[in-house]
């Protein structure tokens, strides 16, 4: 994660993981989700932050979740159900479900399905907020399987040449096995910027960098600026830019996989697509590939490990120590944050000092 987005060390508040599991549980448990899905719910979060990809952990998404349930925009208690099936694939009706718990119920089918016919596909629609896409993929890794997930989300993404943001920032996950190697872990929206990181970089009082963001006209800003806040009206909007910001970099190509995400998780469903119906729904699609089902798993690994390992001792470019490949940072953050706990924002902290004592829960964080 850049810079712009990391909590500096001197302000940081180390909390271990299994007080903050046990606290991100309660909460759960006070909005009315049952224990198994608080257990769920829980893991999808703060493996989130295990993984150093907090954007999409406690600090950002559990506050959301909290006001979507006081909202009624999230079921605490969803009766999702499979509206359509085949051996390979199914549909599935979410009921209005937090994604962090339905959508490891989907791949969960997904899987089953791929160790019967080789592969299993499953789209989601009346869905919400996901997390982090790469947690239900890699949920493929220990059946020896790829997983692939995807999103399509509430508009927030300019097309490009467009003024108005048409396309949800979509991520795209897929996560793939190895040997030895930590496995390949790919995660990422296709906007240049992920949203919640507009958050971040605010919360910390960073500048966006070039070509984050646009102005109110759609036109890309293409120089440092402040991060958009609650009825500023500066130069940046809160319009992100397609992967590749402009046409000249490639945004049409952040653009054009952005719309792949709305057909696959999105029109695929049934549901719509990020647009339409708008949030605060999303439409989801997993799948998994039996690697078995194409090829001999464990020469399949070794292949994996040959290739990571010609990719992480590439020559670096000058004014670079390494090259990594996705997945090996996330997997470095993990062995440091489960020795030595999660960095937070002391906002964050108070946060959860707040929630808990509205929700009559033991402070138990720092």
């Amino acid at each position: 994660m850049l810079d712009q987005f990391k909590v500096k060390e001197a302000d940081a508040v180390r909390v271990d993981e299994s007080p903050l599991r046990d606290t991100v549980r309660q909460i759960f448990s006070k909005m009315g989700v049952p224990d198994s899905d608080c257990e769920v719910a829980t893991d999808v979060l703060v493996t989130a932050d295990i993984r150093g990809v907090d954007t999409h952990g406690v600090s950002n998404m559990l506050r959301a979740y909290v006001n979507g349930y006081g909202k009624g925009e999230l079921n605490p208690r969803p009766n999702w159900r499979i509206i359509r099936e085949t051996p390979a694939t199914a549909t599935v009706d979410s009921d209005r479900g937090l994604g962090i718990v339905v959508v490891p119920k989907a791949m969960e089918i997904a899987i089953d399905k791929a160790k019967k016919v080789g592969l299993g596909m499953v789209t989601i629609n009346n869905g919400r907020h996901l997390g982090m896409a790469s947690y239900h993929a890699m949920m493929a890794l220990e059946h020896d399987m790829i997983g692939l997930c995807m999103t399509s989300c509430p508009p927030s993404v300019l097309p490009t040449f467009g003024a108005e943001p048409r396309l949800g920032t979509n991520p795209i996950a897929l996560a793939a096995p190895a040997d030895k190697e930590p496995p390949f872990v790919f995660d990422a929206a296709m906007s240049t910027v992920a949203g919640n990181k507009l958050g971040l970089a605010r919360r910390l009082g960073n500048d966006l960098l070039p070509g984050w963001v646009g102005d109110s006209d759609g036109i890309p800003i293409m120089d440092a600026v402040e991060p958009p806040m609650p009825d500023y009206e500066g130069r940046a909007s809160s319009h992100l830019l397609p992967l590749g910001s402009t046409r000249e970099l490639g945004s049409h190509k952040g653009y054009g996989l952005a719309g792949i995400v709305d057909i696959l998780g999105g029109m695929l469903s049934g549901g719509g697509y990020g647009a339409n119906p708008g949030r605060p729904n999303f439409g989801h699609s997993v799948a998994a590939y039996s690697i078995e089902a194409f090829t001999d798993v464990r020469q399949f690994k070794r292949t994996m490990d040959e290739w990571l390992q010609m990719l992480r001792t590439t020559a670096p470019a000058k004014g670079h120590d390494r090259v990594l490949y996705p997945g090996l940072p996330e997997a470095e953050t993990a062995d440091d944050r489960r020795a030595n706990g999660i960095p937070f924002h002391p906002e964050v902290i108070e946060w959860f000092r707040d929630i808990c004592g509205e929700l009559s829960i033991p402070f138990t964080l720092a």
